[in-house]
């Protein structure tokens, strides 16, 4: 009912009930009774309703009222509390004048109302007119003034709060300072004393988890245990200060893994939730604090009791908290995190599907701007990737980036949570990659991770984790491109987190499995015996550290198993194999049925079950393998990462099972798993390529047919195995340890042998110079492409091409999402793609094109006579590899003999090896010998071929693989009727004959050096009249030369570039260990093939390699054509005259003047189509002076 305004005579009365109200109201602090508070809100309305509006008392009801109704929102959560608390103080202040005493009270209290319903709302506004507020308060309050205390610590408050929301450490500072000034002008008896100190360490505590230090989580520890100790035991606030203590000791715990800190926390949280009262408002959060403790000790023990009872403790705290409490939605996330631990412990969707809805929850609770959004979307998105591993479904994987991306976006760049929201977005990029395989989901997971490392102290204590997680990005990359250097990264980061890990830290064991797990990759790449027993001995440690009934024990027994298996492989002994089936049975054993771990699980279990049929020939271990491999197959859903190993796992045991039982359904079966396999997406790629080959394998000896279909499988993998965003020395790494060469040789055999020559040709070309391939790719004809996309590929190309850029690997996928674009157009389906026979044929339009092929069942050769038409097998019965192999050790020894290979190491020894129980006759006889034997058996046989065809004279061109390369097939023939050239691929010719020379007019360029300061090279005193002989024939005024020091490397660069024909006259030093460090040595530095490769060649047409051993390769990459003539036609010329050999000095002036006076004739311009006659006419005058072999045997042409 309306209460009639009393008058000032009524002011003892008034005064009274202002009493009973402080009264009720500090009894409600002390015992938490809600009638207490009530009466309380009571008294103080009471008052303002009968006090007139102008009246000098009513700022002082007002703040009463405003002080209980905040109180009783703190209690309640109800907002028109909050709310009517804000109007109240707003009303106080404005009856306040700026310079009444109380004014001060007012801007503290009204302060106090922002600071709620900013913890409760989120808005920024609010927190701002919280610190607003408080911070004039403070600055009205003299330094002696009882209350400044008071009002510092709760300015330190709203400080800290921004400093939660914004990340800005300058927050944090002001925090602590205020705090440490609370504490410092309280005298030490006074009872406020207590609470000063604990927001201080709370500071503390926030600067620990911002930077790590241990220093401020001790000194937050210290000021807890000093306020507990100093403070009677009935204190009311007792049960505060433990709970708070509990806190301290647990992120003690969380840092140092110390198992009487995890018991210690929860002694006190327990002790704390005793003493707190059923109804008492902090029971919910206490409570819940306890959970945490039982969820520490749950993730250390395994103890699935210890989860019950923090899932158990969740729910009280949630059901003890209202629904418009700010506190719910952090609980009840908290609450979600529980129900996903049960659910990766036990499997059960149940789990997962309430951690969704509960987390679900708990976002919907949470306004948008509230600083505890993204934390909430962090683990919404981590709820969807459970969901998304276990069932597969892409729209789960999505909305988890989604709402990861969200949660990046709300943290400011400077937040204390940003390395923790990277984190997440990198998981979910990690899982879309090893989804869909795209190599820009990889990099920018590895940018994330990056990004939340440096973010990261090096004392933090989730340092540890982060170098985890970066380590395990580098393994999927290592795994995807075989990059050394991934793998080395993977080791170095995980050694680092084991060191900053203690030795009985929870986490230690997951460290050491991850550093095992790299070890024994390592050990599969190099073969160091010392690299697997590292990690046996890491990987039992990690199990020795694991609880019998941890989460983690099934998987830690699993890489247990992994090692030994592996050391089985290597050594073969039973003991190993039997010990991997045990912990292999014993770890599915304890995974649940329907837990998404066990399908890897059965499908490692199956692979042992195989490597014993190996052994010892078992059925039961067969039917076993293919029982098991098909339990895996049939819980991996379609989509699924794993798929196509667990398809290949069962081809392999439906191979196994076929060559014992020869029914037609195994076969069938085998070659419809393999052909799945491939249809499916493998982020791996190196396992499939084995797989292809073993069915390959398979096939040839079973079922021929499938052969083309098995090789194709293999080379479709060549682009991700050598792939383009790495550099040259690891691609040529990928080639010798997959033995790319040989599976071309063995492809090519087997098409030949099913008289598929048009596959043979395919496979010939598409193993044969990969590399040399890719970098003719990185220069392409863009003339008919659409000008933003030609100028886009072009920049593209060379950045990666030319070394402009940091990032490789960023670059090339942006490369290859443009080519994916382009050859959505029509006409550009094959874009840059392994072209077909069809189009191949075509480098043949001006003559033969002779593939030669080496192989241990038999060496081939393979005609493409001219365009449109079908190749010709040339069979060689009386080629084997042995006799290759002796004409090559033959070439080998008469080089050294004759003395033009006597500089450094001995390249042919590098080359072809020891050849022993060589004779000394004389070279012209062992030379003749070998261009004897070179004809009869591999030459004359392709002339007969060629005769039938009506072709018996022209050009043709040579194209070796394997041992054929290196030997001297031009120069066999006793009569000159055709005109030899080499080409290093088909595609290479093509692109030759496709880049017609430009109508600018032509520029010569000469390089002359006589001299360098090079250790063992000698003076080449021939040089200074082969640049003469030059100069006498080409007349024209724009021949540029470069003579002796003039010739230095950056002005033979810019010759190369602007200069269409090129002429070097120098040495050449041909590098067998590192191909493509090759290089001209110059007059006062050299000139590498990497260098000339990066180099836009945009004029080149013809170049002349007067230089030593310009046209010989390694012998591990014979198919590669990485010599300094394969690496100018690369580079760009369509043509090259080079040597097999160092050439002798005093033959270069006759060998360039007959060259340039046949391309020069008559004045007219010149056309690299010519060089080949040209250098045939300058050989037959070496040989017409009777020179030696060796002499004129290394000229070579190359190209058109």
């Amino acid at each position: 009912m309306n209460m009639p305004k009393v008058s000032i005579s009524d002011r003892e009365l008034r005064e009274e009930k202002v009493q009973i109200g402080w009264i009720l109201l500090q009894r409600y602090k002390d015992t938490g009774d809600l009638n207490d508070l009530q009466g309380a809100v009571g008294m103080f309305q009471e008052g303002v309703d009968q006090t007139l509006s102008d009246h000098p008392d009513r700022a002082s009801w007002l703040r009463g009222l405003a002080v209980s109704l905040t109180d009783r929102y703190q209690r309640l959560g109800d907002m028109q509390d909050l709310d009517a608390a804000l109007q109240r103080n707003q009303e106080a202040i404005d009856l306040t004048p700026a310079d009444h005493p109380d004014r001060t009270h007012w801007l503290y209290s009204l302060g106090i109302s922002f600071a709620d319903r900013y913890q409760r709302l989120g808005y920024m506004k609010d927190l701002e007119g919280a610190l607003r507020h408080r911070q004039e308060a403070v600055d009205l309050t003299p330094a002696d003034h009882p209350d400044r205390a008071y009002r510092l610590h709760g300015l330190a408050i709203s400080f800290t709060d921004r400093y939660r929301r914004l990340g800005d450490m300058k927050d944090l500072e002001a925090a602590l300072q205020k705090n440490q000034e609370a504490v410092d002008v309280t005298p030490m008896d006074q009872p406020k004393r207590a609470d000063y100190l604990e927001s201080l360490a709370e500071s503390f505590t926030d600067r620990y988890q911002r930077l790590g230090a241990m220093k401020d989580l001790e000194a937050a520890l210290k000021i807890k245990t000093e306020v507990l100790d100093l403070n009677p035991v009935d204190h009311p606030d007792r049960t505060r200060w433990l709970y708070s203590l509990g806190i301290s000791i647990s992120d003690r715990y969380q840092r140092l893994g110390c198992m009487k800190d995890l018991e210690d926390a929860l002694q006190y949280r327990q002790a704390a939730v005793d003493l707190t009262p059923a109804h008492h408002p902090d029971r919910a959060r206490r409570l819940h604090g306890l959970a945490i403790s039982y969820t520490d000790r749950y993730q250390r023990l395994g103890d699935m009791k210890d989860l019950e009872v923090a899932l158990e403790k969740k729910r009280e705290a949630v059901d003890l908290t209202p629904a418009d409490d700010p506190e719910r939605a952090r609980r009840l996330q908290s609450l979600a995190i529980s129900f996903s631990d049960r659910y990766r412990r036990v499997g059960d969707m149940n789990d997962l599907e309430a951690s969704l809805q509960k987390q679900q929850q708990a976002v919907d609770l949470t306004p948008l701007d509230h600083p505890d959004m993204a934390s909430q979307l962090h683990n919404l998105a981590m709820s969807f990737t459970s969901r998304y591993r276990r069932l597969g479904d892409m729209k789960d994987l999505e909305v988890a980036l989604q709402k990861q991306q969200q949660a990046v976006d709300l943290t400011p760049a400077d937040h204390r949570d940003r390395a923790y929201q990277l984190q997440g977005l990198a998981i979910s990029l990690t899982d879309r990659y090893r989804r869909l395989g795209e190599m820009k989901d990889l990099e920018a997971a590895l940018q994330k991770k990056q990004e939340a490392v440096d973010l990261t102290p090096g004392d933090h204590p989730e340092r540890a984790y982060r170098l985890q997680s970066f380590a395990v990005s580098f393994i999927d990359r290592y795994l995807r491109l075989g990059d050394m250097k991934d793998l080395e990264a993977a080791l170095q980061k995980r050694t680092e987190a084991l060191d900053l890990t203690p030795a009985d830290h929870p986490d230690r064991a997951r460290w050491l499995q991850g550093l095992a797990l790299s070890l024994g990759y390592r050990y599969q790449r190099l073969g160091d015996m010392s690299d697997l027993e590292a990690a046996l001995q890491k990987q039992q440690q990690a199990v020795d550290l694991t609880p019998a009934n941890s989460p983690d024990w099934a998987s830690q027994l699993q890489n247990l198993a992994w090692c030994y298996t592996i050391r089985y492989q290597r050594l073969g002994d039973m003991t190993d194999l039997e010990v991997a089936l045990e912990k292999e049975r014993e770890a599915i054993n304890l995974t649940p049925a329907d837990h998404p771990q066990r399908a890897t699980q059965l499908h490692n279990l199956a692979a042992s079950f195989t490597h014993r049929y190996e052994k010892l020939g078992c059925m039961q271990d067969l039917e076993a393998a293919l029982e098991t491999y098909q339990w895996a197959l049939d819980m991996t859903p379609v989509g699924h990462p794993d798929r196509a190993y667990r398809l290949q796992g069962l081809a392999l045991s439906f191979t196994n099972r076929y060559k014992e039982s020869k029914k037609p359904e195994d076969l069938k079966l085998v070659h419809t798993h393999y052909a799945d396999s491939f249809k499916a997406l493998a982020p791996n790629p190196e396992p499939c390529w084995q797989a292809a080959l073993r069915w390959a394998s398979f096939s040839q000896e079973f079922q021929p047919t499938y052969c083309s279909t098995a090789y194709s499988a293999a080379f479709n993998l060549l682009p991700e195995l050598l792939w383009i965003g790495h550099t040259i020395p690891v691609r040529q790494d990928a080639i010798r340890r997959l033995d790319i060469g040989h599976t071309a040789s063995t492809a090519t055999r087997s098409s030949i042998t099913l008289s598929d020559l048009i596959c043979g040709v395919q496979f010939f070309e598409q193993g044969l110079g990969t590399i040399f391939q890719q970098i003719m790719q990185l220069k392409p004809d863009l003339d008919k492409l659409p000008p933003k996309q030609a100028d886009e590929l072009q920049t593209l190309s060379f950045e990666l091409y030319g070394g402009m850029t940091n990032n490789l690997s960023k670059v090339a996928q942006e490369r290859q999402e443009l080519l994916q674009a382009i050859r959505k157009q029509p006409s550009f389906e094959h874009f840059l793609l392994p072209q077909p026979y069809k189009v191949l044929c075509h480098a043949a339009q001006t003559g033969p094109i002779i593939l030669l092929n080496s192989h241990e069942k038999g060496c081939d050769g393979i005609i493409i006579l001219k365009p449109v038409s079908d190749p010709v097998h040339v069979t060689l019965p009386n080629v084997t590899l042995d006799q290759l192999q002796y004409q090559q050790s033959t070439l080998k020894e008469l080089l050294n003999h004759c003395g033009v290979r006597t500089r450094g190491e001995s390249i042919s020894t590098r080359l072809f090896g020891l050849h022993e129980g060589f004779t000394y006759r004389t070279t012209e006889e062992q030379f003749m010998d070998l261009l004897t034997w070179l004809w009869n058996n591999v030459v004359e046989p392709v002339y007969q071929v060629l005769a039938s065809y009506e072709i018996h004279n022209g050009r043709l061109w040579w194209l070796p693989s394997g041992l054929f390369t290196g030997l001297p097939l031009h120069a066999c023939p006793p009569t000159d009727q055709f005109i030899h050239s080499y080409t290093a691929t088909l595609g290479s010719l093509l692109e030759a004959h496709t880049k017609r020379a430009s109508n600018k007019q032509y520029k010569v360029g000469v390089v002359g050096v006589t001299h360098t300061s090079h250790h063992g090279a000698n003076y080449l005193k021939g040089v200074k009249e082969e640049v003469e002989k030059i100069r006498s024939i080409i007349k024209d005024p724009g021949l540029e030369y470069l003579i002796g020091e003039e010739a230095t490397p950056a002005a033979v660069k810019n010759q190369l570039q602007s200069c269409s024909w090129v002429h070097l006259a120098c040495h050449g030093v041909q590098d067998v260990k590192e191909p493509t460090q090759s290089r001209l040595l110059l007059y006062d530095g050299e000139l590498d093939l990497d260098t000339i490769l990066r180099m836009p060649l945009s004029n080149a047409e013809f170049v002349f390699l007067a230089a030593c051993q310009t046209a010989m390769g390694d012998a591990d990459l014979v198919n590669e054509s990485f010599h300094l003539g394969g690496g100018f036609i690369a580079a760009g010329f369509r043509g090259a005259i080079g040597t097999l050999w160092s050439m002798n000095d005093q033959d270069g002036p006759l060998v360039a003047e007959t060259v340039y006076s046949h391309l020069f004739q008559h004045g007219r311009q010149p056309q690299a189509s010519d060089a080949a006659e040209a250098l045939q006419l300058a050989v037959n005058k070496l040989k017409a002076q009777k020179i030696p072999y060796e002499r004129w045997i290394p000229f070579i042409h190359m190209g058109v």
